[in-house]
């Protein structure tokens, strides 16, 4: 069942992506070569609850971590860790979620570490082009289809595989909420766009192969191939004319 949010309940949404997209917006200096993604998590736990909010994946289905933290073939839900070190020329998707006074904050970016190739800057660049794609497309009267559909042809359009074992999905006093949003298929179809649906819309792009697989930790996806990938995702409300982000600071 899909709920529909009031302006009181989105703007309670907006206060928890904010500080969602305020503690990646803090972690970005970090990443250097030599940090590990267990300093990371560490940072990002104690900021978030010195801003008032709760980790939201933290235990979340037994995930022992603050961040999922995924380098370069790994596409989402990577473990931190204390040996895991940055290196120059790797990408990292920082993927974060809080909770302030109930509701939920969900937000994803993939960042360089140091220098990066030319293949890396351009897969960062589509993967973030494809999400504002999707957005565009998170309006009233359009079917959450059109979202799918305008993410998947972007992607596809510039040579990239989109993940489909995958998807983004509503977000409110729950993590993941009805409806699923798939990154791909044909436009036009399922539940029409209403004001007061809120989405986390998170594209998955790969260089190689849409083909996933989950490592030994039963969380870490890599794709199959070990080839790159990349994800970002916001937070969105639809709206009369497109989606409203709301993880920005």
């Amino acid at each position: 069942m899909i709920t529909y949010r009031s302006q009181q309940e989105i703007d309670k949404l907006r206060k928890s992506s904010a500080l969602v997209a305020k503690t990646v917006q803090y972690l970005e200096p970090m990443l250097e070569p030599g940090v590990t993604t267990a300093e990371l998590d560490r940072a990002a736990e104690a900021f978030i609850r010195q801003h008032g909010g709760i980790p939201a994946f933290k235990g979340y289905r037994g995930f022992p971590a603050t961040l999922c933290t995924s380098i370069n073939a790994e596409v989402v839900h990577g473990i931190p860790s204390k040996k895991r070190k940055l290196r120059s020329g790797d990408i990292i998707g920082i993927d974060c979620g809080a909770i302030i006074d109930g509701y939920y904050g969900d937000h994803a970016v993939t960042f360089a570490v140091g220098e990066i190739s030319s293949q890396e800057q351009e897969l960062l660049q589509a993967t973030r082009e494809a999400l504002e794609e999707g957005i565009a497309q998170a309006k009233v009267g359009n079917r959450l289809s059109d979202i799918s559909h305008a993410i998947q042809k972007y992607a596809e359009e510039r040579g990239y595989s989109v993940v489909k074992a995958f998807v983004g999905h509503g977000i409110g006093t729950e993590l993941h909420e009805e409806p699923q949003v798939p990154n791909f298929g044909p436009p036009g179809r399922g539940p029409r766009l209403r004001e007061g649906m809120v989405l986390a819309l998170e594209p998955m792009l790969n260089i190689g192969t849409a083909d996933v697989r989950i490592l030994s930790d039963n969380w870490t996806v890599v794709t199959v191939d070990g080839k790159l990938s990349a994800h970002f995702e916001h937070t969105v409300a639809v709206a009369e004319h497109g989606g409203i982000v709301l993880s920005q600071p």
